[in-house]
């Protein structure tokens, strides 16, 4: 578990907006400068963030994003989450230098390095001597007391992202499970995060031919 004993509010600040037309819908798009990280991020927003928002907190994946790997299903949940704000409204916070569970790009290739070894997706951060999930969410906290968003119905099966969010004030009202993109080369990845990491995902859809 990451401390959250000190807040981002004072250093996360809303530094540029614009609305930008994608494939998903036409969207706010509202830049954040994290001076603590020295990261930006972005809230993505369609439509009137009313009570209990539709919020997906989504990290950074350049492999899974950018150039469709299987080995992760970050890509199709990105996708999923911006077609439901733009359906029902809501909020995807982009979490920039969150990659590979927040240890880096190179860090990340290393560790799929080690999975091709036989290592799941934990050991293999663990024998690079790095944490399982390095992330935080306090700027996404911030980010949410900007927008006045302060209780939602999170996309998200990760329950740890759950707690951390609650610590830092943000009530979750429900916890609405995003499970997509399962596929051959991501199962064992899925099943790891279901059995070591508390992620609550089906059984029905993690093996749907079972």
């Amino acid at each position: 578990m990451i401390d959250n004993s000190t807040t981002a509010a004072s250093t996360t600040v809303r530094s540029a907006e614009a609305t930008v037309p994608t494939v998903h819908g036409t969207f706010r798009f509202l830049a954040y400068h994290d001076a603590e990280a020295g990261t930006d991020h972005l809230a993505i927003v369609a439509g009137e963030l009313g009570e209990r928002a539709l919020v997906r907190v989504h990290s950074e994946c350049l492999t899974g994003e950018a150039f469709g790997s299987e080995k992760c299903e970050c890509g199709p949940q990105l996708d999923a989450a911006l077609d439901l704000i733009n359906e029902h409204g809501g909020v995807v916070i982009y979490m920039r230098g969150q990659e590979g569970r927040g240890i880096g790009l190179l860090n990340k290739l290393r560790a799929y390095a080690l999975q091709e070894q036989g290592l799941d997706t934990l050991d293999a951060n663990l024998a690079l001597g790095l944490p399982a999930d390095a992330r935080n969410y306090r700027a996404a906290a911030a980010i949410l007391d900007d927008l006045g968003v302060h209780e939602v119905r999170l996309l998200t099966n990760n329950t740890d992202k759950v707690h951390q969010l609650e610590s830092l004030g943000v009530t979750v009202a429900e916890q609405v499970p995003l499970v997509v993109g399962v596929g051959p080369n991501n199962e064992a990845y899925l099943e790891t995060k279901r059995a070591r990491m508390g992620h609550i995902i089906d059984d029905a859809l993690l093996h749907p031919q079972s």
